[in-house]
């Protein structure tokens, strides 16, 4: 390797070795006279454009709310310690667009999913290297807990309103980005409302909300689809388990059909699925309780492939009766109770 060329927001400056060089200059890409060195840079897709490979999420509620994600403060190894920032980070190969970023890095930071993120803008911050590096925003809109989500990395999420900002340590260009965010989504003039299809009324003193997850009951030839989850995932690493997600701002089976296209690439319509079991289960007791829908497709399109590998690395079909061992629990149960024709089921209440 003869040369690297690193390119940034803005020219450093340099600190020439004379034994070594005479001299050097920035030049914009069109002002290369070397044939050879153009056709090289050319080649090498190295042509002067910035181009962000990182992506970051303004997650707001509707109401004038943003979810903002306060940094480890001892790690100065980090981009942005100790400040409060926006969920996300950087492209990884498996991710084909900056939109599977987000969405990555949501769901690995937070355990978050969040439907219809739109871009928004190109925000500029300083590297851990001292360079300018681009940041990809998208944009979404969720109105959960943010206390409930299986943070991974940092010390809180939290909702914040922008009146907050000046109050709180934070990037000055994130700052002005979320103002400006915003500025373009301005309240009603009698006050914060809740977005379409949020109910605006608190819920009955004493409720407990309860996640709604859907899971595909998938059979081939009398065996059944499950999928073995990556080690490293937050929930049942190394566990079989059939193809699942959480509800979003949507009905169960289009999120049935959504989760079923982005992990396993099947193509499944409405008509073709019907409920067969449900699960009401519980973890340790302050977690919030799951109501797992299993719907069972009659027909599908397509092969199982891994479109999620950073999620689920094998698809295979099993017989009933020879389950492996590992095996979620509910997710046994629940195959038992449909093998048995029953569609109710309750696990780990306590007596």
């Amino acid at each position: 390797m003869r040369f690297v060329f690193y390119l940034a927001d803005g020219a450093p400056e340099l600190a020439l070795q004379a034994e070594e060089v005479t001299g050097s200059a920035w030049l914009p890409f069109d002002e290369v006279s070397s044939p050879t060195l153009r056709e090289k840079l050319a080649d090498s897709a190295l042509n002067g454009v910035v181009v962000a490979l990182n992506a970051s999420a303004v997650i707001h509620d509707g109401n004038g709310r943003y979810l903002l994600h306060l940094r480890d403060a001892n790690k100065p190894w980090i981009c942005e310690p100790g400040c409060w920032s926006l969920l996300g980070g950087g492209r990884e190969p498996q991710d084909r667009t900056l939109l599977d970023t987000v969405h990555r890095e949501l769901r690995e930071e937070a355990g978050l999913a969040v439907a219809d993120l739109e871009p928004y803008a190109v925000e500029h911050v300083t590297g851990t290297d001292g360079t300018r590096v681009p940041i990809q925003l998208f944009t979404g809109l969720w109105n959960g807990d943010p206390a409930r989500l299986p943070l991974t990395e940092g010390v809180m999420l939290a909702w914040v309103r922008p009146e907050k900002f000046p109050h709180l340590t934070m990037l000055p260009a994130t700052r002005e980005l979320l103002e400006q965010h915003a500025a373009d989504h301005p309240l009603p003039a009698d006050g914060p409302t809740a977005p379409a299809g949020i109910a605006r009324a608190e819920a009955p003193f004493g409720t407990v909300l309860n996640v709604v997850g859907v899971h595909l009951y998938l059979e081939r030839d009398g065996r059944i689809l499950l999928g073995l989850r990556h080690p490293d995932s937050a929930y049942a690493g190394g566990s079989w388990h059939v193809l699942a997600g959480h509800c979003e701002q949507e009905n169960a089976i289009d999120c049935l059909t959504r989760e079923a296209m982005e992990e396993a690439g099947l193509h499944i319509e409405r008509q073709d699925v019907e409920l067969v079991h449900v699960v009401h289960h519980i973890g340790q007791p302050k977690n919030p309780p799951r109501m797992s829908l299993f719907f069972r497709a009659r027909t599908w399109g397509g092969e199982p492939v891994l479109r999620e590998p950073d999620k689920c690395t094998q698809w295979k079909f099993w017989d009933p009766t020879a389950l492996p061992n590992d095996l979620v629990p509910y997710t046994r149960l629940a195959i038992a109770k449909i093998q048995n024709g029953e569609l109710y089921s309750e696990t780990g209440w306590p007596t």
